[in-house]
């Protein structure tokens, strides 16, 4: 996925709280603490997260962006 972020972060899905519209996705970074994200239910679907799922965390202004490599 191309996005226009410039700081990533690892983590790990710890949680997901699936909508119809809107999904809430917590991870584990490796500093410890968490992190949360809101995205669509359509993104998470084309993502295929799932607890566990390792993913790259794009900050940009207040989104929290997960991605895959």
């Amino acid at each position: 996925m191309k996005h226009g972020a410039r700081n990533t972060i690892t983590g790990k899905v710890t949680s997901i709280q699936k909508g119809d519209i809107m999904s809430l996705i917590k991870f584990e970074i490796e500093v410890p603490a968490e992190m949360a994200s809101v995205i669509t239910t359509e993104s998470l679907n084309g993502l295929k997260l799932k607890k566990g799922s390792a993913v790259k965390l794009a900050v940009k202004a207040v989104h929290v962006l997960p991605y895959k490599d």
